[in-house]
């Protein structure tokens, strides 16, 4: 009998080249933090997991993602992330919203759940979270990627002290920083001027802070 000779499968590469593999796969990590991220989102607007999870969680998603997006868009290896997902139809609202628009983890933004620590434990931590910000501009810390992730952490303790009004002037100024910080590159750089002006707004919010307590939180 004579064998049935078979047609010789041809190998398909999805690359040509170490450059254009690491294109891929930085493509592959945005989708796969903006999947993620969606998840998270979902999770925690059903209560899945706690707010101090989320944050965490949320915080490093977001880090990741703009030092993503900035090395994809300085290679000209996407517009950005809107086109992206439009392109290869990555229907993911929530993780939209998060990551393109605010740029910070809800909680930042609205406080979310009940924090049952104690109100002296959280006044404690958004007092850290003041000296730390305002120690390293202080220090000539510069880059966004830096420095975002102190504001948000100012902004999200001060959303969960008790009775903090909602238009305090803190958490308006330190909204305003982190919509600032939120439209500019991971590996931006803030002006000096802007460093003093920044350091200012904290220690302005940080004076109103103490006065709120001293009023008892009226």
């Amino acid at each position: 009998n004579s064998r049935v000779s078979r047609p010789e499968t041809e190998e398909i590469k999805l690359y040509e080249d170490s450059k254009e593999r690491n294109r891929l796969e930085e493509l592959s990590d945005l989708y796969a933090i903006i999947k993620a991220t969606e998840l998270l989102e979902a999770a925690y607007s059903r209560d899945c997991i706690t707010s101090d999870e989320y944050t965490d969680a949320c915080g490093r998603t977001i880090s990741q993602f703009k030092t993503t997006e900035s090395a994809l868009i300085s290679r000209k290896s996407i517009v950005n992330t809107e086109q992206f997902m439009k392109e290869f139809q990555v229907d993911c609202p929530r993780a939209y919203e998060r990551l393109v628009v605010t740029g910070v983890p809800a909680t930042v933004v609205m406080a979310g759940g009940t924090d049952d620590r104690g109100q002296s434990v959280i006044v404690a931590e958004t007092v850290q979270a003041f000296i730390t910000t305002m120690d390293a501009l202080r220090l000539g810390q510069r880059a966004v990627d830096e420095i975002q992730p102190l504001v948000s952490d100012v902004t999200g303790s001060l959303v969960r002290v008790p009775q903090m009004p909602p238009d305090f002037e803190g958490v308006t100024k330190m909204r305003l920083w982190l919509q600032k910080l939120h439209d500019m590159r991971a590996h931006d750089e803030i002006e000096e001027q802007e460093s003093r002006q920044l350091l200012f707004d904290l220690e302005s919010s940080y004076n109103a802070f103490h006065n709120f307590l001293k009023s008892g939180g009226k």
